[in-house]
This record gives C-alpha cells, structure tokens and sequence, in this order.
C-alpha cells in the first residue's frame, strides 16, 4: 500500500507522543497497543509526516522531531529522535492561544493566511490534515478547514470545535461537494474518560437502571488542562463530553435540562504532569427503585490515549481517500469522536459502521439511525 502522507497543526503533547510512537513502530516492527494493526490494508508505520504548523517561537522553523521535545510539552523523551526533514511552519494564532497561555506558549508574530497554508498542503503532497490546537480555538481551527477544503486534502478534527458536526451544515456540505472526506469532532481516548462514561451508562441503561445522576471530573497536569481553567473555553469541551454520555439515554437531554450532569475538566494539578485521573459517579434507580450508586476512578497517560485512536481515525480517512467518498464520514466518526455528526446508539453499534465502513466503504445514512437500535427494544 502506498504511504499515508499527513500535515499535523498543533505541535504540543499529542503530536509528541503521536510522532514518537509511530517512529517507534516502524523502528522495532512491534505493534503492542494498537487498536487496529492493520486497518483497511494500512498500518501505523505507513504514516509519514509530511509537514506541520504551530505558533510558539520554540518550535516554529524546526525539524519536527526536535519540536515535538521543545516546552511547554511534557511527554517523556521514548524514541532517539532522528530529523523527519519535515520543518514547523508558522501558523495563525488568532484565538488558539488564551490570554493566559501566552507566556506558556510564547506566540511569533506571524500574518499566515489561508493561502500559505494551502501553499505548504500542496507543496509537501499531504493527503490529510490533523487539527491538533489547544481546546477553545475555534477560529484557529477553522482556518485550517478552509485550507484543507482548498487544497482538497482531508481534515480530521481531533478537539471540540465543531466543523464535522457543525449544525449549520456549513462544512459539512462543503466537504460533501468537494468529495473532500471529513472526521470528528473531539477525539476519543483508547481508554479515557468519556470511553468509560460511556460503558458504564450503557451497561446501566442495558440491565434497566434508570440513571438518575451523574458526574465526571478531570484533572491534570499539562498545558491542556491549564488552559481550559478559563471556563470560557470550555463550552464546546463540555457539550462534547456531556452528548457523548447522554445520547446513550433516551431520556439524555432531560438529565442535562435538570442539571443533572456534569462533566468536563474541572482543575489543573501540575504535579500531575501528564497524567489525567478522572472521577466518575453515577446513582440510579434499579429494579423496585432499589439505589445503586457507582464511583470509578482511572489514571491514564493524557495524549498517548488520544494518539492511539488517532492512528485509527488517519487511516480511516486515507481508506475514505481510496474508495472516493467525502463529506461527513459518519459511521467511524461516531466510534472515534466523541461529538460527532451522528451519534451511535452504543459503542458495539458504533464499532459495527466502523468495520463496515473500512471493509466495504459502505457509511451509514444518517436520517435512518433510530433510538430503537440501542439493545433492540424499546
């Protein structure tokens, strides 16, 4: 199979243990960890990073394989950097940095405008497009969608900005036009927070409990988490987060309505580092109206649990590239994103499209998903 080519935009602590692990891969042979090892054909070690896009003054006019160590990133060093040949450029800042991560990610003064963007994509022959920036850029993020869009090259939006889920419709119809495939939004963990949220509200709705209450907290320690402590960031994260629990309940939105949800990143702890540690209570009604009540907590590495789904969500955009098909792509949107265009009634429905997609090219159609397909009951 022919190599994946692939841009990355945000060079922090995702693109670092992104890079490091594919690298790795392709330097033992070994595979431990993936999700998919081979996807539709395609393997992690067919990646290569063709070209990337960040704004900090440390990172910017670099080789890639020394940007990806460079501060405020904190992922440990795991692989003995050799040059990719592939140069960080200058990208818009715009509002992808915070008033009060100035300091923290040092910003260059740059005028980037879309069209220079397009001219690297095209240059450096990328076929997909990673949005990696900090949560909160929305304007940031859709500059780069315009690029991808122009320079017909595929966008996979990894943070909780809403362009493949957009609900104008507005790049959604875009990408359909141009036959441009396009994923997200917010990309899962491997086994995060939101992965377990899931499970375990699925498993309550599954044997008949009646979810009451819930809530999820996050924190942790790297630039992610300093950055959201401004809540005005955070509401595109925290719909993210909250949708991908309550739409496995048919009565979701009236636990939302009654503020009986709450989930999102709640503080930054530095000593963490890049550890995330979530909490996750749910109470509910079983049969009789008897209480159960279940409190989980899980400790995981932040950005590797992104990198191993994004490893998937590349290579299902590349298969999208071979069979011809752009737009939305649905079914394996909804199994690695957790806002994406369509909601999966479930997780096993979810990884099903997913499958389907990638062995076949045939994607769901999103008007004939039914609330009925959660367990086949009521």
């Amino acid at each position: 199979m022919a190599r994946i080519n692939v841009a990355l935009v945000g060079i922090g602590n995702i693109a670092s243990a992104f890079v490091q692990a594919v690298e790795i891969y392709k330097e033992t042979g070994t595979y431990e960890g993936i999700m998919n090892i081979d996807l539709g054909g395609y393997k992690v070690t067919d990646i290569e990073f063709v070209a990337a896009f960040d704004v900090s003054e440390r990172k910017v006019g670099k080789d890639l394989a020394e940007a990806i160590f460079e501060p405020p990133n904190i992922v440990p060093k795991m692989w003995n950097p050799r040059k990719l040949g592939v140069v960080v450029n200058p990208g818009p800042v715009l509002d992808g940095v915070a008033p009060h991560m100035v300091d923290v990610f040092r910003p260059v003064n740059s005028n980037v405008s879309v069209g220079d963007i397009v001219d690297v994509l095209k240059s450096s022959r990328a076929e997909i497009l990673v949005n990696l920036l900090p949560v909160g850029s929305e304007k940031a993020s859709r500059i780069y969608a315009e690029a991808a869009l122009e320079a017909g090259v595929s966008f996979v939006n990894a943070i909780p900005v809403f362009i493949a889920s957009d609900p104008t419709g507005y790049y959604p119809s875009r990408y359909k036009d141009k036959n441009i495939p396009l994923l997200g939004d917010d990309i899962k963990g491997q086994i995060g927070a939101t992965i377990l949220h899931r499970t375990l509200v699925s498993l309550l709705h599954m044997r008949g409990v009646r979810v009451d209450e819930t809530y999820q907290l996050n924190v942790g320690g790297n630039s992610d988490f300093l950055n959201m402590t401004v809540e005005e960031r955070l509401e595109s994260k925290r719909i993210s987060k909250t949708r991908a629990v309550t739409s496995i309940l048919p009565y979701g939105e009236e636990l939302e309505k009654n503020g009986k949800v709450r989930i999102g990143p709640s503080d930054y702890v530095e000593f963490l580092g890049n550890t995330k540690v979530c909490y996750i209570y749910i109470k509910g009604r079983s049969f009789g109206g008897f209480p159960v009540v279940i409190d989980a907590k899980l400790s995981v590495d932040d950005k590797s649990m992104a990198s191993a789904i994004l490893a998937d969500a590349i290579r299902v955009a590349k298969k999208a590239l071979d069979y011809g098909i752009g737009g939305p792509i649905y079914g394996p949107s909804a199994f690695l994103f957790k806002h994406p265009p369509v909601q999966a009634p479930n997780d096993t429905v979810a990884r099903e499209w997913f499958r389907n997609f990638v062995e076949s090219g045939k994607d769901i159609d999103p008007k004939k998903v039914k609330r009925t397909e959660v367990f086949g009951f009521n």
